[in-house]
């Protein structure tokens, strides 16, 4: 999934773009907001002590920067991105959370270099670091930056969700697959491991795992189907038969082949975690 660590597009395609991914991500949060609560705790359970400054690298909608903000209530938060239009959403979320004191935004392009924030205790980046142009500097960066000790959290997804069944009734079965296929053949969300990128920045590894994701059906996942689907479905142009763009019509419409409305919906995904620490100067 497009996170807003980086993009060049026409700064009029922006706003609906910033729209449609401010919804996905919005609504992937909602969905999953128990597995991140679940994976806090773990990255809290490996810190030796309560972190004071937290960043959030490729904040998006901020709803990352505001799970931070709630589980660690003593921390002042920087949240960095290259969208104006999604910081601007970030800082209006958190005064009506109450976070507005506690959580700081800077509009930053990291392949220009990570903007100084102070001593780092702890550093989030979800589903972002694949987006950055030379991720090796931005971790020597921030390896710099960090508090001895410091933390970094890397989130990342393999592909978009999966909602649908092989065979759906219409089109060719195996719609999904191809799609995937498609938005993989064109360097969608394309990550390495990074502990070796994490390694070599002066991080020594954690923990690396990668967990399944599954949610019920209901309103939120429906919509949140509706959501993924309709984002690839813009991305797909040329990419997969004109058959199958006319499913995907069908699929993100309002009539009865809707993901609103079909009863063979599920939710599967998964995400793949880094947990590393900065190693100290005198052990470099």
């Amino acid at each position: 999934m497009h996170h807003h660590a980086h993009h060049g597009h026409h700064a009029v395609h922006d706003h609906a773009h910033d729209e449609s991914m401010a919804e996905v991500l919005d609504l992937d949060a909602a969905m999953n907001r128990p597995y991140f609560e679940s994976l806090l705790d773990r990255v809290a359970g490996q810190l030796d002590r309560e972190p004071r400054t937290i960043v959030d690298i490729g904040a998006g909608t901020g709803t990352g920067t505001l799970a931070l903000a709630r589980r660690f209530p003593d921390a002042q938060l920087v949240a960095l991105d290259r969208s104006a239009g999604m910081l601007e959403r970030l800082r209006k979320t958190a005064e009506h959370n109450g976070f507005g004191d506690r959580i700081r935004t800077v509009e930053a392009d990291l392949d220009a270099g990570l903007p100084a924030v102070g001593a780092i205790d702890l550093a989030w980046a979800a589903l972002s670091l694949h987006h950055i142009e030379d991720p090796d500097a931005t971790l020597r960066q921030l390896a710099e930056a960090m508090a001895p000790g410091g933390t970094v959290v890397v989130t990342e997804m393999e592909s978009q969700p999966r909602f649908l069944p092989d065979d759906i009734g219409i089109g060719t079965p195996g719609l999904e697959a191809r799609c995937h296929e498609a938005a993989a053949s064109r360097g969608w969300n394309r990550w390495p491991d990074w502990s070796d990128n994490l390694r070599r920045a002066g991080f020594e590894m954690v923990e690396m795992r990668r967990d399944e994701l599954g949610a019920d059906v209901d309103d939120t996942s429906r919509r949140y189907a509706h959501a993924v689907l309709s984002w690839m479905r813009t991305g797909l142009d040329n990419a997969v038969s004109d058959e199958d763009l006319d499913t995907l019509d069908r699929l993100v419409g309002d009539g009865p082949d809707s993901v609103l409305h079909r009863a063979d919906l599920v939710v599967r995904g998964s995400r793949t975690v880094w947990i590393a620490r900065a190693i100290k100067e005198e052990n470099r």
